[in-house]
């Protein structure tokens, strides 16, 4: 169904949505989903950064080394 839209059918969905809401409240809701975007990528890479971290701290191997081992 959408595969047939065009160029036409967009550029007039666009007009048809900037008359309904007009420029300002267009331009405040994409400035609102950057926002959105911008916060939703910075989670994304602080998940990686604590991911890595802890993966880090599972590798490192602190128990105790004894020359002579019990029996």
């Amino acid at each position: 169904m959408l595969n047939n839209i065009g160029l036409p059918g967009v550029l007039l969905i666009a007009v048809v949505v900037l008359v309904m809401f007009g420029r300002g409240k267009i331009s405040s809701l994409m400035g609102e989903v950057g926002k959105g975007i911008t916060a939703f990528k910075k989670g994304v890479d602080e998940t990686k950064k604590e991911i890595d971290t802890s993966e880090s701290d599972e590798v490192k191997d602190v128990t105790p080394k004894d020359d002579k081992e019990k029996v």
